[in-house]
């Protein structure tokens, strides 16, 4: 879950995030509102305010600018509360393929971890995230897994589809390596890079002969 994580400053409000305004001074108000389908919030003594489609870090600014149209001398503070949730799609060669609703701050990784991932036929190098008919991005978990990065990953939208396609090329490793297994590739590789990415040969290997 990601609902009680720091919000970044460039979120973008939509339908269903809770503000909660505290405003002290010329005005007092304590509200917990929430933004409705028109992306409007209601706030008692001021009226309706649209802020939908603003960032977290402009809501303050623009909410001190309509409130002081009506009222002086005052300070306010602006939180965010419980977040909207948005539903994308895990499809696929996926382990749990279907419709997932996560947070708002929901990334790939994350709806990947919530779907269980790829099924053993599906692909760990080419995730792919589409929107609006286009890829957004090409995930390989490999980098994930062995070199702890996360740079592809890409905070998710509504309607969101992450497609896993079927696994591609397989090479087996066993012996005296680290760590043997099943490796998918991505592309042309060589016999060196097979074995750097099962963690190496062991002290006890013969490094003179690859059968």
């Amino acid at each position: 879950p990601v609902e009680h994580v720091p919000v970044p400053a460039n979120y973008v409000l939509g339908p269903g995030d809770e503000l909660l305004i505290r405003a002290w001074g010329r005005i007092d108000l304590d509200s917990r509102v929430t933004v409705d389908r028109n992306g409007q919030v209601y706030l008692p003594k001021v009226g309706t305010l649209n802020v939908a489609g603003l960032r977290y870090d402009q809501v303050d600014g623009y909410l001190h600018s309509a409130i002081s149209v009506l009222f002086k001398d005052f300070s306010l503070n602006v939180a965010l509360g419980q977040l909207r949730s948005i539903q994308v799609f895990v499809l696929g060669s996926a382990r749990q393929p279907g419709a997932y609703t996560v947070s708002s701050l929901s990334t790939l990784v994350n709806a990947l971890f919530a779907s269980g991932g790829p099924s053993a036929t599906g692909s760990m190098r080419r995730i792919q995230l589409r929107r609006a008919d286009k890829v957004i991005t090409e995930f390989d978990i490999y980098d994930l897994v062995e070199k702890g990065d996360k740079s592809h990953d890409v905070q998710l939208l509504p309607g969101d589809v992450i497609y896993i396609p079927p696994v591609g090329p397989q090479v087996a490793i066993s012996g005296s390596v680290n760590e043997p297994g099943i490796y998918e590739l991505r592309g042309e590789t060589s016999v060196t890079a097979i074995l750097d990415g099962a963690g190496g040969l062991t002290s006890l290997a013969g490094a003179n002969r690859v059968l």
